[in-house]
């Protein structure tokens, strides 16, 4: 207990010293944590109670978005982020917690499960991550003060468990303005755009599960002659 103790004590007036010098100042402003709300209501074709579980598997983010950055994409192709500023994680799991959120909510399901989740479920959801930016090369900005547009797009495939059968596979989209050129108006578009492609996905894959549901119950036809 001795030589810590001693070595914390050397430490202390370096310390010091580096505050009067002003080697611990720093001009790089503190970084901002911004988050999404899921705004999903029960929807009208919603299917309550009669759905079994559905498993959102890990969302896979497309090349550039595995990560917590904030994203854009501005002239000549060029894809950056918003500089002090991020996501509470890196953004797969974002989407994942947002899926589940409004899976939950549209009441269509007996169960919604996550990707960590132990417990089985009989349908299964992946997405891809196409699209999750701000974008001001085609969003008709002619300056750097102009708003962008935020896009989001999803990759979806819906199917069963068992056996790894696909059910359906479709585009989920959407796209939102945003009010002006701020950061807080920019994660509010993401916010906008973000919800409408996810109001997409859970009437789909509800639709689908129920679909799937009744050609399995359906009896077949005998054939005689």
């Amino acid at each position: 207990m001795i030589r810590p103790a001693a070595a914390q004590a050397a430490i202390v007036p370096l310390l010091l010293l580096a505050g009067c010098s002003g080697l611990l100042r720093s001009n790089v402003p503190p970084e901002q944590v911004y988050y999404l709300r899921a705004r999903m209501a029960a929807t009208a074709n919603a299917h309550p109670a009669n759905l079994p579980a559905v498993r959102v598997g890990r969302p896979v983010p497309g090349p550039g978005l595995d990560s917590s950055h904030i994203m854009l994409l501005e002239s000549d192709r060029r894809m950056s982020f918003y500089t002090a500023s991020r996501w509470p994680a890196v953004l797969h799991e974002v989407v994942e917690e947002l899926t589940v959120e409004s899976l939950r909510e549209s009441g269509s399901w007996s169960d919604v499960q996550s990707s960590e989740s132990a417990f089985p479920a009989e349908y299964v959801l992946q997405i891809r991550i196409r699209r999750f930016d701000a974008d001001y090369e085609t969003s008709g900005a002619a300056h750097a003060s102009a708003p962008p547009q935020v896009h989001v797009v999803f990759d979806c495939t819906f199917g069963r468990r068992a056996g790894r059968e696909v059910i359906s596979t479709f585009v989920a989209e959407g796209s939102a303005p945003a009010a002006a050129n701020k950061l807080s108006d920019v994660v509010a578009a993401f916010e906008d755009a973000t919800n409408m492609a996810l109001s997409s996905v859970v009437t789909h894959v509800a639709d689908a599960a129920a679909a799937a549901g009744q050609k399995v119950d359906s009896p077949v036809t005998s054939m005689t002659r």
